[in-house]
């Protein structure tokens, strides 16, 4: 569903990512594993198109979609939750869940029927479903723009750090969410930092330093094989 070659991406003269290679079948959820600057976001923002690539390539169901930018993957069927949870904080919940559908407007039903599936998924957005997004907890506004990039129905959804900064049980809360999306089917590309939360989910992880793949297995072969005090701690 998702195959990224060769990828290398620069901030002028600084070279982030380093040919890094990894792909992602249909219904499958792989973890990009690492320390801070080693790429894990650089990668995420370059999938996502708001970065352009220096070299390589990057394919959604075998097309190319290398040169599109952030709308055009949309479209193509990728969705992304960035780290910096932004909602619209003086729209309502329900106003934030249809403007994560503005590529399918002239489709209400299937809209409808997608925002009372969010709902239920997210049971507590439902109880504020006619609260501003500002007033929201922290842990809410995450919820809320994961069930927002569900409503454009994507076939590869990007999650960048979705544990950061949220209380424990919360994090235990939005680790359940996406357990339930992966079971439906949808493809997931996890940046996150809580490696044990990660491995839980993932059928495989990819572990980045300094801008390379420095190991890759499935998640029980990255738990047992890799040395995260080195990876995080340059042990």
């Amino acid at each position: 569903m998702l195959e990224v070659a060769d990828l290398e991406v620069r901030y002028g003269a600084i070279q982030a990512v380093r040919g890094i290679s990894l792909t992602a079948k249909r219904g499958e959820l792989i973890a990009l594993l690492g320390a801070n600057g080693a790429g894990k976001s650089t990668t995420i923002m370059c999938i996502a198109g708001a970065l352009k690539p220096a070299a390589g390539s990057i394919r959604i169901a075998g097309e190319d979609v290398t040169s599109a930018g952030p709308e055009a993957m949309i479209r193509k069927g990728l969705a992304t939750v960035t780290e910096t949870r932004d909602v619209f904080p003086d729209l309502t919940v329900a106003e934030n869940l249809m403007l994560g559908s503005y590529i399918r407007r002239h489709d209400r039903a299937g809209v409808t029927e997608d925002r009372e599936r969010m709902l239920t998924l997210f049971p507590r957005l439902a109880e504020r479903s006619s609260q501003p997004a500002g007033t929201l907890s922290g842990g809410e506004q995450q919820m809320l723009v994961i069930a927002r990039a569900m409503m454009s129905r994507p076939k590869v959804l990007l999650l960048d750090e979705p544990s950061l900064g949220l209380a424990p049980a919360i994090v235990d809360q939005i680790f359940e969410m996406i357990g339930v999306l992966k079971r439906s089917g949808l493809t997931i590309v996890l940046v996150e930092q809580n490696i044990a939360k990660a491995l839980e989910v993932a059928d495989r992880a990819y572990v980045m330093r300094l801008g390379r793949i420095a190991a890759s297995g499935t998640a029980g072969e990255i738990s047992a094989a890799t040395d995260f005090n080195a990876v995080y701690l340059g042990g």
